[in-house]
């Protein structure tokens, strides 16, 4: 079955007194959810007895740890610092994912903007695939990798960006965040066959097992012309993309793949919604 999360601690949360994200496995739990990304977007600032701990937690609520990098990865960088920087990153999230039992560590490629696309694509590949070298050699090769789809043209990180990116290493994985491609599209995620598109390509060039397993971030978004500007959630009128013809997917497709909810906030609340829906019509499928 699918699992259905949050990205990091909504409101509601905090607003029913919490405070450490230690008690997000349970709070999860007993709301019937059962995934959990830690979002270290600004920074890697968890220690290993603090992830051991939220390990253990998920692991006893039966919640599925993923992790989210820094935003500061620039594989595609001409600039040494940045490279330097971005390597420590992501080495980082792997270590703390690893303590913590996540199986996967989210993160952004970087920008497109750095001369000639295809060799900014080049460079990315090249500077991930040493990554994945030094996290072999340093024990950490359990926790895979999760290249993210983004949500403006300018970023590195189109679908088949991501595809590319992920020929380098099995142990790289595209996360699709359909948010990100409708935004990035100018609102191109309508119908259901946009949709399908997407998976019957990741099936294609990656096989059934990467389909099947699919890690996806999904909220509602507003965008500009230049492409992303903010999440979204149910609760707000006229945005898209509408989760009803990826949850039609999944119950056709048999995914047992992983949604996480990225809306403003209401992460938990929209996690809900989406596994009510897909809930909805596996039971009315034949």
């Amino acid at each position: 079955m699918p699992r259905f999360g949050s990205a990091g601690n909504p409101d509601s949360f905090y607003s029913r007194g919490f405070k450490s994200s230690l008690d997000m496995p349970r709070y999860l739990a007993r709301l019937g959810l059962d995934a959990y990304e830690y979002q270290c977007g600004r920074g890697v600032t968890i220690g290993e007895q603090t992830a051991r701990r939220l390990g253990e937690a998920a692991r006893e609520n039966n919640i599925s740890l993923s992790l989210h990098a820094p935003y500061y990865v620039n594989l595609a960088t001409l600039d040494d610092g940045i490279r330097e920087k971005t390597v420590m990153h992501l080495m980082k999230s792997l270590q703390a994912a690893y303590w913590m039992g996540a199986g996967l560590v989210v993160f952004h490629p970087g920008a497109g903007k750095q001369g000639d696309r295809s060799q900014a694509l080049l460079r990315a590949q090249r500077l991930l695939a040493e990554i994945v070298e030094q996290a072999e050699a340093a024990g950490l090769d359990q926790v895979l990798l999760g290249a993210e789809t983004m949500g403006k043209p300018a970023q590195l990180g189109t679908l088949e960006e991501v595809l590319a990116l992920c020929t380098v290493s099995s142990r790289v994985v595209p996360v699709v965040d359909f948010a990100h491609l409708h935004a990035a599209s100018q609102g191109g995620f309508t119908r259901k066959e946009h949709f399908a598109s997407v998976l019957d390509k990741i099936e294609k060039q990656l096989g059934a097992a990467i389909l099947q397993r699919l890690h996806i971030h999904f909220s509602q978004i507003e965008f500009t012309r230049a492409g992303e500007k903010r999440h979204r959630t149910t609760r707000d009128e006229g945005f898209g993309p509408d989760f009803k013809h990826l949850a039609e997917l999944m119950v056709e497709y048999g995914l047992d793949c992983t949604i996480i909810c990225e809306a403003d906030g209401l992460q938990v609340e929209d996690a809900l919604e989406y596994q009510r829906q897909y809930r909805k019509l596996l039971n009315a499928s034949p």
